[in-house]
């Protein structure tokens, strides 16, 4: 048994509407020392795989087929034993 976390982000260069937002809030808490705000999402869940390479492949295809919008997002993968 495996936990997979997934991190999921924008692509540079892709506007991040909701980092602008964030970065514009942190700014009205006079926490004016913040920039380049990106907002992205993690995913965690637990994979039934012993075979740490099956289960990467198998958790880079969720991602490429369901997890994350390659055009726009990019993401990472972190396998926990």
């Amino acid at each position: 048994m495996m936990k997979a976390i997934v991190n999921v982000f924008l692509k540079a260069g892709v506007l991040d509407s909701q980092g602008k937002a964030v970065h514009h809030a942190l700014a009205s808490l006079h926490f004016d020392n913040v920039s380049n705000v990106r907002v992205g999402k993690q995913i965690i869940f637990s994979l039934d795989e012993k075979e740490e390479k099956k289960a990467m492949a198998d958790v880079t295809k969720m991602c490429e087929e369901l997890l994350a919008n390659t055009v726009i997002e990019d993401y990472t993968i972190e396998l926990v034993k």
